[in-house]
């Protein structure tokens, strides 16, 4: 009985320093602080769904990458105003301070 509470102890352990190590990456790969990590990914998901929601922008074929504030956007789309779009999308979103448009428009 007690090497079972002994080895559940072991793994919560073991599960709560994974998720501490882990949620300390964002500070490591150079973002300022855990919280902007936490932003950044907030941001991301904000201007997805924009994406998805906008009947204009194919939300599967733009892949959206947030830093400390700065959106990246990459991927194809069909024309002009699809990429166009979706920059107009991302700056439209509260938290982005800057858009940096890399959607290549397939010919």
């Amino acid at each position: 009985m007690k090497s079972t509470q002994y080895i559940r102890a072991l793994a919560f352990a073991a599960l709560a320093g994974i998720t501490i190590v882990g949620t300390g990456c964002a500070v490591v790969r150079g973002q300022e602080t855990t919280g902007a990590y936490v932003d950044d990914a907030a941001i991301t998901t904000a201007v997805k769904a924009k994406f998805a929601a906008d009947k204009t922008v194919a939300a599967t074929s733009i892949n959206v990458e947030t830093l400390n504030g700065t959106v990246a956007l990459s991927g194809f789309a069909k024309n002009s105003a699809e990429k166009s779009q979706a920059e107009y999308i991302a700056r439209n979103t509260k938290g982005v301070r800057e858009v940096q448009n890399h959607i290549s428009v397939r010919p």
